[in-house]
């Protein structure tokens, strides 16, 4: 060891190989608990619906990233990311986390624990950067590492921006509406209109669609994942690549889950009273939210100024610099990676209000009507006829059965006749796997062994200064002996 707590005196310390391990294995764990990894994360959907909102900006946006920051610290800068099965579990452990964290978050209506399990998708998609560059790094390969971990750090900025501002989107809602839930919600976009703007800015950023910054760290994770084809290894590749489809498919749903989230808040119909009478929040509250929108759009359009000030918190860390290998447009042909989104921007810019003249040129011409939404026979449509949280999510809980292993439960009242139904209720769950198969067994042994030492806890002062005397006697006795 270095015999010192400094950073300094501890970066490439000199250490056994085994005890390098457990040093790397007990830092996941510590660092992982507070980063939220799988399956150490099951605070998080507890901790954030029970803070308020701003707190859950802050606890998400910075305090969860500082596990990120200790976790990179300890591997490359006293480990030196010397050993390749320490990426490749961290690889491991990152995709199921990013995978697991937004299928969890699909089946949520509440809207701070849905955000709390993209929390634990986020590090996940993180901690694939972190993976790759630790595998590359123990490999040889200080250039790909450093981009690997460029894509990490860019995420890391991203995630904080855009997770903040949908915090603080959820606090706005649930200012208005007095509600976390979004079955209750609906038909917001008219009543809170910039609140809806900047809610719907953060999930595209989050969703991973260009121009805006979410895109670009998610893309120089698939780049820095496809750059493995790079490396001699085949059993190593094949991991790499298959975290790249985990984290394809992750971003996938991540838009799904922001389609809902977003859809259901925001569009059709109020679904309850405070919904129906809510109001745009105070212009300090909207004011946060504008600053970190317009982040979310700078990051994702001028990236490159700000790959240039991570390359060079990097370099130190990998020993070389990776700037000069990336290229400023969209071509992927280089070898090296994509990190602008500039070009793609100007055509969106160019392209989209074209679309938007030759619709409304179209719709003009067809004489389209509109008119209420059919109410299959009921003699009104209202919010409680609508497509709901639960319906967008069937889908999802029907494929991924096997994982979420839902349970349901409908009632039905009839009104007089089989066809006319005067009351339906319709509850659904899903199993909590972590917590009845790994966190309740170790539950009930702590309980168990607490039962069996509480027979010396009697609330007997004279026992417990008898428990004193007795220490100190075998103490003395102990350092006589010249123990």
């Amino acid at each position: 060891g270095s015999g010192s707590f400094n950073f300094d005196s501890m970066s490439g310390v000199s250490l056994p190989p085994l005890l390098k391990d457990l040093v790397f294995i007990f830092a996941l764990i510590g660092f992982g608990t507070k980063a939220g990894i799988v399956p150490l994360h099951i605070w998080l959907p507890y901790a954030h619906p029970a803070a308020p909102s701003n707190v859950s900006a802050l606890m998400s946006g910075v305090m969860i990233k500082t596990a990120i920051y200790m976790l990179i610290r300890v591997s490359f800068d006293f480990l030196v990311a010397s050993v390749a099965w320490w990426g490749i579990a961290l690889l491991i452990i990152a995709s199921a986390s990013a995978l697991l964290g937004v299928m969890y978050a699909l089946m949520e209506h509440d809207m701070k624990r849905l955000l709390a399990y993209h929390s634990v998708e986020n590090i996940g998609i993180i901690l694939i950067g972190v993976a790759v560059a630790m595998i590359f790094m123990s490999l040889g390969h200080p250039e790909l590492a450093a981009f690997g971990l460029i894509a990490a750090l860019y995420h890391t900025i991203n995630h904080a921006i855009f997770k903040s501002l949908l915090f603080m989107g959820a606090g706005s809602l649930i200012y208005s509406t007095h509600t976390k839930n979004i079955e209750e919600m609906g038909g917001l976009i008219k009543k809170m209109p910039w609140t809806a703007l900047f809610f719907l800015i953060g999930s595209v950023s989050i969703s991973a669609l260009p121009p805006f910054n979410g895109f670009v760290s998610e893309w120089l994770t698939f780049q820095a994942q496809l750059l493995s084809i790079n490396i001699s290894d085949n059993i190593t590749k094949i991991a790499i690549l298959s975290s790249g489809a985990a984290l394809a498919l992750t971003s996938a749903l991540a838009a799904a889950c922001f389609v809902k989230a977003f859809g259901i808040s925001f569009l059709a119909l109020p679904r309850s009273e405070h919904a129906q009478h809510a109001k745009e929040v105070p212009g300090s509250m909207l004011f946060g939210m504008g600053i970190l929108s317009v982040l979310c759009i700078a990051l994702g359009v001028l990236p490159f100024y700000f790959v240039k000030i991570l390359n060079d918190i990097v370099s130190p860390l990998v020993g070389t610099s990776v700037i000069s290998k990336l290229t400023f447009d969209l071509s992927i042909a280089s070898g090296a990676g994509s990190i602008s989104t500039m070009w793609l921007f100007l055509l969106l810019f160019i392209f989209i209000p074209i679309i938007l003249i030759l619709a409304l040129a179209a719709g003009g011409r067809t004489g389209t009507k509109t008119y209420e939404t059919w109410g299959c026979g009921q003699p009104a449509t209202t919010g409680r006829n609508e497509y709901t949280a639960t319906a967008f999510s069937k889908p999802f809980r029907m494929w991924f059965g096997n994982i979420y292993r839902p349970h349901r439960e409908i009632h039905t009242t009839y009104a007089g006749s089989p066809y006319f139904k005067e009351r339906f209720s319709f509850e659904s769950e899903i199993e909590p796997i972590f917590e009845k198969y790994l966190y309740s067994p170790v539950a009930w042994i702590v309980l168990a062994l607490s039962r069996v030492l509480r027979v010396i806890q009697t609330g007997s002062i004279q026992l417990y200064l008898l428990y004193i005397l007795i220490t100190l006697v075998i103490s003395l006795i102990y350092v006589g002996s010249g123990g």
